[in-house]
């Protein structure tokens, strides 16, 4: 996966007819046919989009769904989970922190399996740290990978041994300050290509992501923990949910017609599937601790761990469909040539 996977190819449209006049001599005319008689059409009315030769106007995004929308949410649980591991053993919850360290070392490590199985090869990743590039956040990202999947390894490895219990503290505080950049660097990187659905999203995405990051690292703890230890998962899944939920609804209304595939096909009904699941999730895990029922926490674990995922994966999908419509890119750049104009 690279920054020249999805170029934008520029601008294409329908061509003006034969009989169209260009440069000097069209000036002068338009200028004659503007003194004449009132109500006089422009000579070549404005064409409506459609594609150059029926080609799109953006290459379509070439990554391999399962690996990147995989990639996209397995981060999100990582880094969320370490940052939910060091809050537990700062408040002394051994059996909160002991599955948050173990989740973010395995979602970290199967995150690093996904990237690689995408590009192909483990060097072109290893490429990407010769230079650090402080613009590009697919440089950024590489390095911040780079050092968060020691930290979480290290922390779990710790973790389970019981030896240089100092070491692992210091590991795990480190994954927790690397763990925020790790759960929204992706969203950043899905802004800074040309697509449309993901370019536009650019202000409330990170906040999307950041919250559906963490009612997945809430889920994985929720299930694997005993009620009386999991307050900071409860919390954390309500203000997760709200977060996700809220920042979502306020991207899609902002960005007007780049948002339309988000409501179509199979993006709007994974999205659909991702608001059910996250809102009944957080629900489910607020009356869990009511209740200190394991049964529920456990559902309300499932349901917010399926429905993040359902997010990653809808996202992806609708940044696809809006590069393969041309009307997602043509559409708002002629709105803003219009603004700029008037």
């Amino acid at each position: 996966m690279s920054e020249s996977d999805v170029t934008q190819d520029g601008l294409k449209g329908e061509r003006p007819g034969r009989e169209a006049l260009t440069g000097a001599k069209a000036g002068r005319r338009r200028h004659r046919r503007g003194r004449g008689g009132r109500g006089e059409q422009p000579m070549v009315p404005e064409a409506e989009f459609s594609s150059y030769y029926g080609k799109p106007v953006l290459n379509k995004p070439t990554w391999k769904p399962l690996d990147i929308a995989g990639y996209l949410y397995l981060g999100g649980l990582a880094g969320a989970s370490s940052l939910l591991a060091a809050g537990a053993g700062v408040t002394g919850r051994p059996e909160l922190a002991r599955p948050a360290k173990l989740g973010a070392a395995g979602a970290i490590s199967l995150s690093l399996v996904a990237l690689v199985h995408d590009l192909g090869r483990p060097a072109r990743f290893l490429n990407m740290l010769r230079v650090f590039k402080p613009t590009s956040p697919m440089s950024v990202g590489s390095w911040v990978l780079s050092g968060y999947a020691p930290l979480a390894l290290g922390a779990a490895a710790v973790d389970l041994t019981g030896r240089a219990r100092r070491v692992g503290s210091l590991a795990t505080a480190g994954a927790a300050v690397l763990g925020p950049a790790v759960a929204t660097y992706t969203a950043v990187l899905l802004a800074d290509t040309a697509v449309p659905s993901w370019h536009e999203g650019y202000r409330e995405l990170p906040y999307v992501f950041a919250g559906s990051g963490a009612t997945a690292a809430a889920g994985l703890a929720l299930a694997a923990t005993p009620p009386g230890q999991a307050g900071p998962a409860r919390r954390m899944a309500a203000l997760g949910a709200a977060l996700e939920l809220g920042t979502f609804q306020a991207m899609k209304h902002r960005m007007g017609l780049t948002a339309e595939p988000f409501e179509q096909g199979k993006p709007h009904r994974l999205l659909r599937a991702a608001e059910a699941l996250t809102a009944g999730g957080a629900a489910l895990a607020v009356l869990s601790g009511r209740l200190r029922d394991r049964r529920l926490a456990v559902a309300a674990g499932a349901a917010l761990l399926s429905g993040s995922a359902a997010l990653r994966f809808g996202v992806f999908h609708a940044g696809v469909a809006s590069a393969e419509d041309p009307k997602y890119t043509v559409v708002p750049q002629r709105e803003r040539l219009a603004k700029r104009g008037g």
